[in-house]
């Protein structure tokens, strides 16, 4: 599944981050120290060298560096595998021990690693067969998941959301089987075709995708497109920071026909039942993210410019599981 903007690729090839047979390499480790806050000094943890790791796009890297401050709060080691270049290598860096652990999502785990080919729509159903069928088949631990959901939906203004007395997808279809000439859609292209996009979205919630009005953009442009008015609904990732920073409005998927896509840390059960002190360090974490945070940080990213680790940081010294240190 595509993501949001792609940061920091010239930097992991200027220092050697290299997904190869001989595994990952890095020296990073985070920029800056962290004190305790709600988070205190775990002694079983005090000096464990621990490898997070993470996928190259913005959410996935500040989702990595929340879990390297947490870590780093606690007394680990921490050694910074952010911003590997796509889902398979981060994954095989898990199974291969080159990292300890990162954060998935549950839709692409089913999908694209264990290889099923229908969704599960409910969420917790779908995170309990996730973490079910990957420890059986592969020994590796799913942490409860939370409710960030990085799925497809259709975004609107506010304005057209509050003239069309729009809030689901089912408003937008019977909308656009009553007024055919609002069905216009900016779309990317493989969304068009694919049988968990736009065809199937239109099966589903009963109306004719191919009267409909389609102009078709680069996942980045549609955000814009949007907002600008070029078309009514856009395709969008639910997470991503752009919806706030340009005031969209995402209708819910209220026929669950997208999968979904909940974050949830992973790590190896060896490396879980040796230290289960860190599942419970990221477990109160977990239950603090949902989607109106997440796309918050990565707008903070994506369109304020900031690091996604100073980010991570500032976040979790807000909410108090941090705290700076002493000047």
């Amino acid at each position: 599944m595509k993501r949001t903007v792609r940061r920091l690729a010239a930097l992991a090839a200027a220092t050697g981050l290299l997904a190869s047979g001989c595994g990952l390499e890095t020296s990073f480790a985070l920029p800056f120290d962290v004190a305790p806050g709600s988070i205190q000094r775990v002694p079983e943890l005090d000096g464990l060298g621990v490898a997070v790791g993470s996928k190259d796009f913005t959410e996935n890297q500040v989702l990595g560096y929340i879990a390297e401050v947490a870590l780093a709060a606690a007394g680990a080691e921490v050694r910074d595998m952010t911003n590997i270049q796509g889902s398979n290598s981060s994954r095989q860096a898990l199974l291969t021990g080159d990292i300890d652990l990162s954060w998935d999502y549950t839709g692409t785990g089913w999908i694209s690693y264990l290889g099923n080919t229908e969704p599960i729509p409910d969420e917790k159903a779908q995170f309990e067969a996730v973490r079910d069928a990957d420890l059986a088949a592969n020994g590796l631990r799913w942490l409860d998941y939370s409710a960030v959901n990085n799925t497809y939906a259709f975004a609107v203004t506010k304005d057209f959301a509050r003239a069309n007395n729009l809030t689901t997808t089912s408003d937008m279809a019977a909308l656009v089987r009553d007024s055919p000439d609002k069905a216009v859609f900016c779309l990317e292209t493989e969304f068009i075709s694919r049988n968990d996009g736009f065809p199937g979205v239109a099966a589903a919630y009963g109306f004719d995708a191919k009267t409909a009005q389609v102009k078709t953009f680069g996942t980045g442009t549609i955000y814009t497109a949007t907002a600008d008015g070029l078309c009514n609904f856009g395709e969008v990732f639910t997470t991503d920071g752009r919806i706030l920073a340009l005031d969209l409005v995402v209708l819910e998927d209220d026929k669950k026909f997208f999968p979904q896509y909940n974050a949830s840390v992973v790590l190896r059960s060896d490396f879980d039942t040796a230290h289960p002190q860190v599942r419970e360090i990221m477990a109160p974490i977990v239950a603090k993210l949902d989607n109106d945070t997440i796309r918050g940080l990565n707008a903070e990213v994506d369109v304020d410019g900031r690091d996604p680790a100073v980010v991570a940081r500032d976040w979790m010294v807000r909410e108090g599981f941090v705290s700076l240190p002493p000047a």
